[in-house]
């Protein structure tokens, strides 16, 4: 049997690419279900009593996180349909790539699309412009908790190794 790279894992790259598109499964699943909600929610805004009476930047605003949403809804399924396309192809390691691209993409416009969508709900209730402060504050602590933790931790403890 082939050893991985330096993982700590003797398995084949079969076996490896096997258990990545796994991982990458649940990880799109938990990512999905967020997108999947928040664009409903989105779709049903346009037909409110409450939408006609926003002003012009508030429907711009809505229009662009709709956008987004979509966006990060294709982005999020993507790797299923890549998947059952490639099936039986053994091109799994290259669909694992492709897959987590994609992944990685939907998980940057959901980040845009709550982001925005945070600014239009706190600009409608609030009419204050502490919103945009706080979508900042907001936004700063999902880039924290997305990417620059997890980018910490991968210096920081594959360096080590």
């Amino acid at each position: 049997m082939q050893s991985g790279t330096g993982g700590g894992r003797d398995e084949t790259a079969e076996e490896r690419a096997d258990r990545q598109w796994t991982e990458l499964i649940q990880e799109i699943r938990v990512a999905q279900t967020g997108v999947q909600i928040l664009f409903g929610f989105l779709l049903t805004v346009a037909f409110t009593p409450v939408f006609a009476g926003l002003a012009e930047t508030e429907k711009t605003i809505y229009i662009v996180t709709v956008v987004l949403g979509a966006l990060a809804t294709g982005a999020l399924i993507g790797p299923v349909a890549f998947h059952r396309i490639v099936s039986g192809r053994q091109i799994k390691p290259e669909a694992v790539a492709w897959a987590a691209r994609l992944t990685f993409t939907g998980l940057v416009l959901l980040l845009a699309t709550s982001t925005a969508a945070l600014l239009l709900v706190l600009r409608v209730a609030t009419h204050n412009p502490l919103a945009t402060w706080l979508v900042g504050g907001v936004f700063t602590w999902y880039l924290l908790c997305w990417f620059v933790l997890p980018l910490w931790a991968r210096v920081r403890y594959t360096a080590q190794r």
